[in-house]
């Protein structure tokens, strides 16, 4: 067999082990060991490689902002900042028809400029939210379906761990992919307030349980309930902590490091003027911050040597060259790839999907005069679809589990999130064939 053959048949073994619940890491570790030992028949060669990835992986100073940003998010979390952001959005939003649902998504862009995390969006919102909007008269999967479908916009607003991921793995600019991330990030949140009010509008069955009773509410409810001066004290410390991080790293006066650090410290000082802090909630968050981030960079270790086994197979340039001998045009090329990260999203994990296909895709791309930063903000986006699609959806199992309410299902929770499913379609389309959506602001 070729080389390009036996690393073909290893791309399948990796989705295999994958599929009957192999560890990520451990299995790109075993195939990619595999691949350079029996490509180039030499067992001392795979074991130097695997050194040599395993100490240059991750021996940079970049790295530092995975713990960074995941120990400002935890932070965040505790210091009930999310709470506080829902509770302004809604006395703002609550004469609004579906304000509620609005409220949620406006509160959950804001948590993700500093938190980065989807699934701590879905978390946290499910608390906050979801009994609010049942309260209201929403129906229980709508209710659900909009904090999950809202919770993607964690991994797309920078601060983002996704975003990092495939920075890593593309070598592209992480500060660049930040600022990329900016304007899509709020195209699909506005794509989900105009959503929002089109549905309780025209399709108010679909969004509430008793339409005419939350009209007569929303009727009754006269004044306000909170003063500016206590929506101010509940925003202004996210909104700094937002400015602070975002502002120091658009404007180039942060590195990205640099602005991770001054996150967690912001977020640290809120938490302690909060009094959110104890010696074991300080433990815990530590604890925390360790096994999330350390979780990521052996996944990088493991990427980085997944990707070198590729290089040594000539997977990158032989499916680079068939694809040109194949006579697909550069959009073609896009369309399958979008339509794989589609289908991979119904049965894998975010971190999973960019780990198996950025080494493959990026080179080719490249090649075909894709810009990678470019093509990491469609092929982010097309991921955290994967995060609303059956049969996985850990954003919408994130949402049941922390629910934990036996009269709302796991599927009254999937059709809640068509409608943002649909929206983040349209959004995808729209970037992919519009280039300037991602790179106005570089």
């Amino acid at each position: 067999m070729t080389a390009l053959t036996i690393g073909i048949l290893l791309i399948v073994a990796l989705v295999f082990l994958v599929l009957i619940g192999m560890e990520i890491a451990i299995a790109l570790f075993v195939v990619a060991f595999a691949g350079v030992w029996i490509i180039r028949d030499n067992f001392e060669l795979a074991m130097r490689l695997l050194s040599i990835t395993a100490y240059n992986g991750i021996a940079d100073y970049l790295f530092a902002t995975i713990p960074l940003f995941v120990l400002m998010g935890l932070l965040v979390s505790i210091s009930n900042i999310g709470r506080d952001t829902f509770e302004v959005a809604e006395e703002l939003l609550r004469r609004l028809a579906g304000g509620l649902g609005v409220a949620t998504v406006a509160a959950n862009t804001v948590f993700a400029a500093v938190t980065g995390v989807s699934i701590a969006s879905a978390a946290v919102f499910t608390r906050v939210a979801v009994p609010e909007m049942r309260r209201h008269g929403y129906s229980a999967g709508f209710a659900a379906g909009t904090v999950a479908g809202s919770s993607v916009l964690g991994m797309l607003i920078p601060p983002s761990l996704l975003l990092i991921i495939y920075g890593v793995l593309a070598e592209v600019s992480i500060g660049g992919m930040f600022i990329a991330g900016v304007i899509p990030g709020l195209m699909l949140a506005l794509g989900f307030v105009a959503m929002i009010i089109l549905l309780a509008r025209y399709r108010p069955n679909f969004v509430f349980d008793d339409p005419e009773l939350v009209r007569m509410r929303g009727v009754a409810q006269i004044g306000n309930r909170m003063t500016g001066r206590e929506m101010a004290v509940k925003l202004v410390p996210i909104l700094l902590l937002v400015v602070l991080v975002l502002g120091g790293l658009y404007s180039g006066f942060f590195t990205p490091t640099e602005a991770g650090g001054i996150g967690a410290f912001g977020a640290l000082v809120i938490a302690l003027a909060r009094r959110k802090l104890n010696r074991q909630r300080i433990w815990e968050v530590l604890s925390q911050t360790g096994m999330v981030s350390v979780g990521i960079l052996i996944l990088l270790i493991a990427a980085g040597f997944y990707s070198r086994m590729l290089s040594v197979a000539g997977i990158p340039n032989a499916i680079g060259d068939l694809v040109r001998m194949g006579g697909l045009s550069p959009y073609a090329f896009l369309l399958l790839y979008v339509v794989l990260l589609l289908l991979l999203g119904m049965i894998l994990d975010s971190s999973s999907i960019l780990l198996i296909m950025v080494p493959i895709a990026a080179p080719i791309a490249q090649t075909m005069g894709f810009d990678l930063i470019h093509f990491g903000i469609v092929t982010v986006i097309a991921v955290e679809i994967g995060l609303l699609t059956p049969p996985f959806g850990i954003s919408v199992f994130t949402v049941h589990n922390t629910l934990d309410d036996p009269s709302v299902s796991v599927e009254s929770i999937f059709l809640g999130t068509l409608p943002y499913i649909l929206v983040m379609l349209v959004s995808l389309i729209a970037i992919a064939v519009f280039p300037t959506l991602t790179l106005a602001l570089l």
